[in-house]
């Protein structure tokens, strides 16, 4: 019993001490308060690579907290973007659809709330000409949104994220990168939408990747998402494993560490 005891509190006291690195950080647009966070690199490096978190659409979560912590495990300067600011955060479902749906919409409003974030991870230590963007469902979609305005990042990662633009913008090249990691029976995401998707790659002469994940359908990168596929959102432990190591790759192949 005193064995485990001892090992319940130091897996508790490695895991404050992991979430005490995270640094809560605010910031403003114009007079909406926004609140990140921001985590340096376990080991510094002369190139100081970074990566910016695009959170779900719920916001910031223990997903994109954790996923800070084993970017900077891995040597990255990391930043996860609030998009809706202070008194905006959903409450529920709705609420986080509703919210999502308007940044989606009005694209212009999105790109400025991660260029802002973006500011703020360069602001922390990570070189500006050193950066990737990567996104969780509708963080995903904006991670598009990133390479699609050309912002000055290498590349761009979209797990599980929305890959529609609407028809009536125009396609213009992208220079950045792009790697979408998307569940193979995600039923939010139609035929069309990822057909569309591919020919806006093609048509702006992206260097783009796509990979499918059986068996997975939408957040399967999420613990906190369930296991019933049926609901059509669900966590897969072997996709959310496969993409991140596939991220991994993709982040080496464009980053200088």
């Amino acid at each position: 019993m005193r064995n485990i005891t001892a090992l319940f509190l130091t897996l508790l006291f490695c895991s404050l001490s992991s979430n005490a690195q995270l640094k809560a950080i605010s910031y403003q647009d114009g007079n909406q308060k926004l609140n990140g966070f921001a985590i340096q690199p376990k080991k510094k490096s002369s190139q100081k690579p970074g990566i910016l978190i695009l959170p779900a659409w719920k916001g910031i979560d223990d997903h994109s907290k954790q996923t800070a912590i084993e970017l900077s495990n891995l040597g990255y300067h990391a930043f996860i973007a609030d998009i809706y600011g202070e008194g905006n955060y959903p409450k529920d479902n709705a609420e986080a659809g509703k919210n999502a749906g308007y940044y989606k919409k009005n694209t212009d409003l999105y790109q400025k709330r991660i260029s802002l974030a973006l500011a703020q991870l360069i602001q922390s230590g990570a070189n500006p000409d050193n950066i990737a963007v990567i996104g969780f469902c509708f963080g995903g979609t904006g991670a598009l949104e990133v390479a699609r305005g050309n912002m000055n990042i290498k590349g761009v990662v979209s797990f599980h994220g929305g890959l529609g633009k609407d028809a009536t913008r125009a396609t213009t090249p992208i220079q950045a990168k792009v790697l979408a990691c998307h569940g193979a029976d995600d039923p939010f995401v139609p035929k069309e939408e990822i057909a569309a998707f591919q020919q806006e790659m093609r048509d702006a002469k992206a260097d783009w990747e796509m990979i499918y994940y059986a068996n997975a359908v939408h957040s399967f990168t999420d613990p906190n998402a369930g296991n019933d596929n049926s609901r059509g959102a669900a966590y897969n432990e072997k996709a959310a494993k496969r993409s991140f190591e596939h991220m991994q790759l993709f982040l080496n192949e464009i980053l200088k560490k």
